[in-house]
Parts: C-alpha cells; sequence; structure tokens
C-alpha cells in the first residue's frame, strides 16, 4: 500500500488540501512510514511514461512497510511523458537541465524541496530511485563542459532530503540486491522506527536505560567504540538537559549502524549471549553451540543459525535479560535476512 505526494503543476497552494489529507494518513497507519520513488511501486512517472517496478519492495517489503510515493519531477510540473533531464556542473550544487531545449528545472526543484520537505519528518526510511537527476542517492552521473559525467554526485530532491534528515536510513532499490546491503537497510530501518518511537515519549530516565540495555548487542555488533559512548552518555544523562540528550543519544544511536558489522564482531556477540547460559547448558549442549558459532565464523553457514538455536535456549531457560535483545529479531522474521548473511 502507498500513500502518494505526487503533486501535479507548479501551484502547491492548489495541492493544499490534498496534502494535509496524506500527512494526515502518516500519522494513522500501523506500518512503518518510509518514502519511496513512486517508479519503483509500478506508476508510470518517468520521462518515458513507463515504470520501474520493483518485485522485492512491493511483494515482500509491502507488508511491512508503508509507502509514501514521491516523484519530484512531476510534482513540479514537467508532465508525462517529459523531456529527459540531467544534471550538470559542479558535483555539490549540480543543476538540472534538459539536454537539448537548455531549460533549466533547478530552481523549481529547490522550491519543491523547500516545500515538501518539512511534511516529511514522520518517515523512518527512503528508497530512491538509481541514478535519478531527482532522486539518485549513490554515485549519480553530473555532466560537465566536456560532456564526460562525473560518477559521484546526488540527485537535486535525494541531496536535500539526506541534508535535512541525515538520521533516516537511506538506500537506492539497486542496492537491495545485496543481501548484506539489504539487511542494513531495513535493520536501520527497525532501528531508527524503535528510536522514534523513544524519542517521542515523555522524557524518563528509566526508559532510556532501558531502551540502552535492550539495544546493547545489536550495537556491539557493529562497534563497542560507540557503544561504549552511547553508555557513558546514559550514565551521565542525569547532567544534560532532556532535550540535548535525545539528540545527542540519537546522533550516535544511528551512526553506529554506519560501522560494518562482521563475522567476527556477530561471533563475538553469539558468545556473549552463550555465557548467560553457561550454568543451564550441559557440556554437550555447550559444545554443539560453540561448533555452531564457529561455523558461522568460517562462513559455512548463515548468522541465522545460531541465532535460531540461541533464540531457542533462551526462551527454554527463560533468561529475561537476554531475550528483549533487539539483537535477536532486530527485523521481522518473515523477512528471512539473515538466511544470506
Amino acid at each position: 500500500m502507498s500513500l502518494s505526494l505526487i503533486l501535479e503543476g507548479k501551484d502547491f497552494s492548489k495541492q493544499k488540501n490534498f496534502l494535509l489529507k496524506v500527512i494526515g494518513k502518516l500519522l494513522t497507519t500501523d506500518k512503518i512510514k518510509i518514502g519511496i520513488s513512486s517508479c519503483l511501486l509500478g506508476e508510470k512517472v518517468r520521462f518515458d511514461g513507463q515504470h520501474k517496478y520493483h518485485w522485492y519492495i512491493n511483494e515482500v517489503l509491502e507488508q511491512y512497510f508503508e509507502y509514501i510515493s514521491i516523484c519530484p519531477e512531476v510534482a513540479i510540473g514537467m508532465g508525462i511523458p517529459r523531456k529527459s533531464v540531467r544534471l550538470v556542473g559542479n558535483v555539490d550544487s549540480p543543476e538540472m537541465i534538459e539536454p537539448g531545449s537548455g531549460k533549466n528545472w533547478t530552481k523549481d526543484m529547490h522550491k519543491y524541496n523547500h516545500r515538501i520537505l518539512p511534511k516529511l519528518s514522520e518517515l523512518s526510511g527512503y528508497l530512491f530511485k538509481k541514478g535519478s537527476p531527482s532522486c539518485g542517492v549513490f554515485r549519480t552521473k553530473v555532466y560537465q563542459d566536456n560532456g564526460i559525467p562525473l560518477p559521484h554526485g546526488q540527485g537535486i530532491f535525494a541531496k536535500a532530503f539526506v541534508e535535512r534528515y541525515p538520521l533516516i536510513p537511506i538506500e537506492d532499490e539497486g542496492r537491495l540486491n545485496d543481501a548484506q546491503l539489504r539487511e542494513s537497510f531495513i535493520k536501520r530501518v527497525f532501528a531508527y522506527h524503535r528510536l522514534k518511537i523513544q524519542m517521542d515519549k515523555k522524557f524518563k530516565r528509566s526508559d532510556w536505560i532501558k531502551f540502552h540495555e535492550q539495544s546493547k548487542y545489536l550495537l556491539l555488533s557493529h562497534s563497542r567504540t560507540h557503544y561504549s559512548t552511547l553508555g557513558n552518555l546514559v550514565a551521565n544523562m542525569k547532567h544534560v538537559p532532556a532535550k540535548e540528550f535525545k539528540l545527542t543519544y540519537a546522533k550516535a544511536y544511528m551512526e553506529t549502524f554506519k560501522v560494518k558489522s562482521t563475522r567476527k564482531k556477530n561471533m563475538d556477540v553469539l558468545l556473549h549471549i552463550l555465557g548467560f547460559m553457561k550454568t543451564q547448558l550441559n557440556s554437550l549442549q555447550k559444545k554443539d553451540l560453540l561448533q555452531v558459532i564457529q561455523s558461522y565464523r568460517e562462513g559455512t553457514i548463515p548468522l541465522i543459525v545460531p541465532v535460531t538455536l540461541l533464540s531457542h535456549y533462551i526462551r527454554v531457560f527463560d533468561i529475561a535479560y537476554i531475550k528483549d535483545q533487539y539483537y535477536l529479531s532486530p527485523h521481522p522474521y518473515n523477512l528471512s535476512l539473515r538466511n544470506n548473511i
């Protein structure tokens, strides 16, 4: 299911009532809201009147996400079909130009960004169209005077979104084909969503202590340094104004997930968790679990195997501190994301 924010034409005031209805719906659905380039949902909004329907996005992720569909190019009145555009000039501040006519759409795009971006604060993620002059977020071509493109630009809308919401997880649909990048993005979306819920609550130190404890092994699977930094923030939060603490913690929390999780880091976490059961497990059970963890470390089995076995014993022995750890289920089990990493 998706909600569309494709606003036809340049006169935004005429679309005000429609926009307010859409934003209202953002607050009423139980699914996690993420922004998405409209063409990826099968909407025929591309310059050639076609779409870029993405099976995984529509048939799998749609079960968990409420899509907020946006096509900035249509929203600024470029029409369907339309002449193609490309980014030209400075990589950090390119202009959006029609190659044939030379028409410049840059100001229209910036005006649109100024209007729409404040309305997207409820999002917990964004899936952009790869290579788009408006929505490309990684390695988008920016053409130079000699006609040769530099490959490391960003679409004008995508760049503005990232600058306004640096903590919101982003990805492009092309990178979802990589199992590790796919798992990383979805894990970050769910982590950010949990963080947002915590941020929106009335401030209570005990709640933040609990949130940090539940995040412990998920954070450690990425960065021990960041986990220690966050721990120091929590330990000293009574000396910091609530708003300042929330913002500082949120920034460090999401930055943790930018550090790559590795088999070695995951193995260390798995062994830590195993340590909580050393008195309940018999020698054969311990040996089996250690062998499974080692096999994961060697790359012969995926992460889901040791996590599932440990989760089983955690439930059997009802180990309270561990059973609520986000690491054990950072995203829905049915997505099978840990089956391939």
